[in-house]
């Protein structure tokens, strides 16, 4: 195709072309260097990603129906972050042995799980139907000990970069009704099937690289509790179990995938996003941040993890609110599909 072919192509159709070819280059790095790929990604562009888009939540209200309902949230990531950071006992043991800290475990899960049903309050209208929201899912959270490890564990990652990120996907082409969105999503859903096909012979990261996950490993032990069990042994889970199984290889793939194309699909969407539309000493504040934040990885990931680790969750909990407009506007694309009519979903939530 020649370079005046690719002009006479709409902007929604290139942006997702160009999407299209991140995912698999993600795909093909993740491959070769997952866990250096995570690694990277986390440390170089999270830290853009987390400041540009609290800015941008900031910008557009957060999505809410009452001006500081943002709050809210950003007090309960604070306590989020200090609850796991600053209690000694770690989330899961040395060895990989699944919820050396229950007692953590369970807090986490308990303020995470509340704060998704109180953003959900946030962006509905009817009193009932917000108090319904927020009983039903703490309920679900405080019962159930499955849905503990969902809240505690997986929503704030894979759920956050992978399940929201489809959705937000998923939204953007019905929105747009155009066919390279849905050809886009639909290669996002089939692209952690790929690892499937990719052999792990003789993969090893290094023992510095090993040492570093450690930071994070433990969406891996939950994995393993679920997929495969059988690994754990009365120790728990080995090193080798994570770094160098075929499991343990496939899903470091699929989390390499996750986080880097969360983020690069974040800022290749900048034209129609507009999180670049902010005034020149804001914009220098985040640039500045984010040197200072990736200066503090490359002197020493463990403290850039500690320091950094309020303004992750800080960005999760703030987009809770967007998370639900965007489902409950695929709802109502798809209902309009379906039965006819105009749809009524909010446009400025598609990513």
């Amino acid at each position: 195709m020649s370079i005046r072919h690719l002009g006479s192509i709409p902007s929604a159709d290139r942006i997702n072309y160009l999407n299209i070819g991140l995912m698999l280059v993600a795909v093909l790095v993740a491959v070769k260097v997952p866990f250096v790929l995570f690694l990277f990604a986390y440390a170089v562009l999270g830290p853009a990603h987390y400041l540009t888009e609290i800015s941008w939540l900031h910008q557009r209200g957060y999505f809410t129906q009452r001006k500081y309902d943002y709050l809210l949230l950003g007090i309960s990531a604070l306590v989020v972050s200090l609850v796991v950071i600053l209690m000694r006992e770690p989330l899961w043991g040395e060895e990989g042995s699944k919820l050396a800290a229950p007692g953590k475990v369970q807090m986490t899960a308990w303020i995470v799980a509340f704060c998704l049903a109180a953003a959900l309050a946030m962006v509905v209208k009817p009193t009932w139907l917000r108090m319904v929201c927020l009983l039903v899912v703490l309920v679900m959270a405080i019962l159930s000990e499955p849905l503990v490890v969902l809240f505690a564990v997986f929503v704030p990652t894979l759920v956050h970069v992978y399940i929201f990120t489809g959705f937000f996907i998923l939204y953007g082409a019905m929105k747009g009704r155009n066919r390279s969105g849905y050809i886009s999503f639909a290669i996002f859903l089939l692209c952690p099937f790929l690892f499937l096909l990719a052999p792990v012979s003789g993969f090893a990261p290094g023992q510095e690289v090993r040492e570093t996950y450690e930071q994070f490993w433990g969406l891996n032990v939950e994995l393993f509790a679920i997929f495969k069990p059988d690994a754990f042994d009365a120790r728990g889970l080995s090193d080798i179990a994570i770094f160098q199984s075929e499991f343990g290889v496939f899903i470091m793939r699929v989390i390499a995938f996750a986080y880097t194309y969360h983020y690069l699909n974040w800022f290749s969407k900048t034209s129609i996003i507009k999180w670049h539309q902010v005034s020149k000493p804001r914009m220098a504040v985040i640039a500045a941040l984010w040197i200072g934040a990736v200066g503090i990885y490359a002197w020493d990931f463990v403290i850039g993890f500690k320091v950094l680790f309020v303004l992750s969750f800080l960005h999760v909990f703030l987009e809770f609110p967007l998370n639900h407009v965007t489902i409950i506007g695929v709802g109502r694309e798809l209902k309009g599909m379906i039965f006819g009519g105009k749809t009524r979903s909010q446009p400025a939530a598609g990513r």
